[in-house]
């Protein structure tokens, strides 16, 4: 058996980044940015004003002085002419500022009869204009690689990108292996259980910008399985769930030999997911994952999405270690490194009492994993310990 740390740097090697592509802006949320975003121009293009209000000259704005309104700016419909001195154009926001003029007064401070503004209030300091590339300016840099929020594609929209380049969404085939599976919604016999495995890691993975394709139950035979994998062709990472052990029955590792991988490694030291196989097929990056399903799920957290992340230029990086106290007294750890199923809240760790691999309930209601390295020893309530966020 190898250590966690060493599985993820194996899998790691088994990975590039993958080639980037060109989608519409519209589309470029949530991917992963390719090539650095320069701004061709600035933003505001122009002085503008960030209030309703007049526009007029700074050296002649004071309490109760008078002006002539000459003119009106709004938003898209600048002022063209000039401003004398004792004259004011009436000004929205976001409006180009006039020539002539450098102060705007707000609304809320003047009064106007006719085409005679008046500064009814105290005017204040702040000239309530936006300058000229206040916000950006040619040359600000949106660098890559970045996964791509909300805020991100604003901003490249006010940058004028109508396109984006971005690193190809990688591409997963699930395949669930066993004669005891069922799809959800069938009528499983009194020997079998639904599949649950593939559909927990497809949402995993697509919440973080793969493509899964989620390919049909393969048997426990030999035909089944080499029709399963050829089905997966093409895809960059192939993950097979459960099979990959050494009962009778366990023929994914046998298969996939015939096939052509070039395995890596077999078995970590790691509870839940001892059983955990890698290596390369045809090409492709291959894992094969426990057939528990919490062992799947936690490998899948631990080992799949930083390959992931990999496959999208994102660099090598783990998820930190997070600290938080217990909240109650822990026996010593085995031989392997534990990963508990535990809630935080209020800075303290809670863990499970039943660890059992097989139960979801107590994952879907876990937000942490606590992280007990090999024969770790008695832990005391109070103890600071380090945890993964779910």
């Amino acid at each position: 058996m190898i250590s966690v740390e060493q599985a993820q740097a194996h899998l790691f090697n088994l990975v590039d980044p993958l080639s980037s592509e060109t989608v519409p802006l519209i589309h470029a949320a949530g991917r992963v940015l390719a090539k650095d975003v320069v701004a061709m121009r600035d933003q505001p293009p122009f002085a503008a004003s960030s209030m309703d209000g007049y526009a007029l000259k700074s050296a002649e704005v004071e309490q109760h002085a008078m002006f002539k309104v000459v003119g009106e700016a709004a938003a898209g419909h600048a002022y063209i002419g000039r401003v004398g001195p004792g004259q004011a154009v009436r000004i929205f926001t976001g409006a180009p500022v006039p020539e002539d003029t450098d102060f705007i007064v707000i609304q809320e401070n003047t009064q106007q009869t006719g085409d005679v503004m008046t500064i009814t209030e105290p005017p204040g300091d702040h000239d309530n204009i936006r300058p000229a590339g206040g916000d950006f300016s040619i040359g600000t840099t949106l660098s890559a690689p970045r996964i791509l929020t909300p805020q991100d594609v604003a901003l490249m929209a006010s940058m004028n990108v109508p396109k984006v380049s971005v690193i190809r969404k990688p591409v997963v085939a699930l395949i669930s292996t066993g004669d005891e599976l069922v799809m959800p919604g069938e009528t499983p016999g009194p020997d079998q259980i639904i599949a649950s495995n593939t559909f927990g890691l497809k949402a995993m993975l697509e919440s973080k910008g793969a493509i899964a394709r989620l390919l049909p139950i393969a048997r426990d035979t030999v035909s089944s399985l080499r029709t399963a994998f050829a089905m997966a062709a093409g895809a960059d990472l192939v993950i097979t769930i459960g099979g990959a052990s050494v009962g009778d029955h366990d023929l994914v590792g046998q298969v996939a030999g015939d096939l052509g991988m070039d395995r890596v490694f077999y078995k970590v030291a790691m509870r839940p997911g001892k059983p955990l196989m890698a290596g390369k097929l045809n090409g492709s990056a291959m894992v094969g994952l426990p057939g528990n399903p919490v062992s799947a799920m936690v490998c899948g957290y631990l080992f799949i999405l930083p390959m992931i992340r990999a496959m999208q230029g994102l660099g090598s990086e783990l998820q930190p270690l997070q600290q938080a106290t217990l909240a109650a007294d822990l026996d010593q750890n085995g031989p392997r490194q534990h990963y508990m199923r535990a809630v935080i809240e209020n800075g303290a760790v809670t863990v499970f009492d039943n660890q059992d691999s097989s139960l979801l309930t107590v994952l879907a209601q876990a937000n942490a994993l606590l992280v007990r390295p090999p024969n770790d020893p008695k832990r005391a309530k109070g103890d600071l310990v380090s945890y993964l966020k779910l």
